[in-house]
């Protein structure tokens, strides 16, 4: 039997704080206790926001951890063939559509809605897609896309369903109400999701799922914030035959009013405990048990 495959998947858009430290010292610790794999991924597939200095940081700041992992490190910059690669599977199965409305034309379209009744949201809060792309002729669809639209790929989530009917996880951890055991994955709760657009040939759904299978990931350990998230995967990985991994998703580190720490929210990094004095055994206390 293949010893199990773990993984830690920063984005090099800012500096790693303390909910970053939980996370990778969970998957480490499992790996080498289970002994198994731990691979270290740098999500960099958005260019305006990932920068060459952070993603030093964080092979800076893991190394003072005393995390250690395999080489070469998966960058998803490197691996867009394989991205690409999926969506013409999907195509091919006729679960694809272009939208073209902007940011801001969404935002009108749910603002109508909303003024009729609440709009459906997804469990980040997200109002779901509200637009009418789905139902353009072909002609125009192509007509759009050659004269240089900007456009994003989205999943037609009532087809896919239709094509993977029941889906579940086995989740060694607990979800934000509890969830343990075998869950049942509810991925039309997030609308049509997005996959691609023009500029970036895949999204975070997509690319997780896709990096994961060709890495070989059996244990998949991230926050509760991404527990719901698993339900998209879970769809994705049944229409790309993709063989499902086990999921555990652990509690956030949250500031002293209660918020999951956040690059954002300019969360305390790693690099400044280091510089103020702390030791990786006061960063393991910090962040506290698994």
């Amino acid at each position: 039997m293949s010893p199990p495959v773990f993984r830690f998947a920063p984005s090099p858009n800012g500096y790693l704080h303390l909910g970053h430290a939980f996370s990778v010292l969970l998957n480490f610790d499992r790996a080498r206790e289970a002994g198994g794999r731990f691979l270290l991924r740098i999500e960099d597939i958005d260019p305006t926001r990932c920068r060459p200095e952070f993603e030093m940081a964080i092979y800076e700041d893991l190394a003072w951890l005393g995390i250690s992992w395999e080489t070469p490190v998966w960058r998803q910059s490197e691996h867009l063939d394989a991205y690409r690669e999926a969506l013409e599977q999907l195509t091919a199965q006729g679960l694809l559509y272009p939208s073209f409305e902007s940011r801001a034309e969404i935002a009108r379209l749910i603002a109508e809605r909303e003024a009729a009744g609440p709009w459906p949201r997804d469990p980040d809060g997200a109002p779901l897609y509200p637009g009418a792309a789905r139902s353009l002729p072909a002609s125009e669809r192509r007509r759009l896309i050659e004269a240089g639209a900007p456009y994003a790929l989205r999943l037609d989530m009532a087809a896919a369903r239709a094509r993977a009917k029941h889906l579940t996880w086995t989740e060694q951890g607990e979800g934000p109400a509890g969830e343990h055991g075998t869950v049942t994955a509810w991925p039309e709760a997030w609308g049509d999701v997005i996959l691609a657009r023009k500029e970036t040939p895949t999204s975070y759904h997509l690319s997780v799922v896709v990096d994961d299978a060709l890495q070989g990931v059996t244990d998949v350990i991230r926050g509760q914030d991404l527990f719901w998230s698993t339900s998209v995967h879970r769809l994705l990985q049944e229409l790309l035959c993709i063989p499902p991994s086990t999921y555990r998703h652990h509690r956030l580190i949250r500031d002293s009013a209660g918020q999951k720490l956040s690059k954002s929210t300019k969360a305390t990094a790693l690099r400044e405990l280091r510089a103020g004095g702390a030791t990786p055994a006061d960063i393991r206390r910090l962040v506290g048990p698994p």
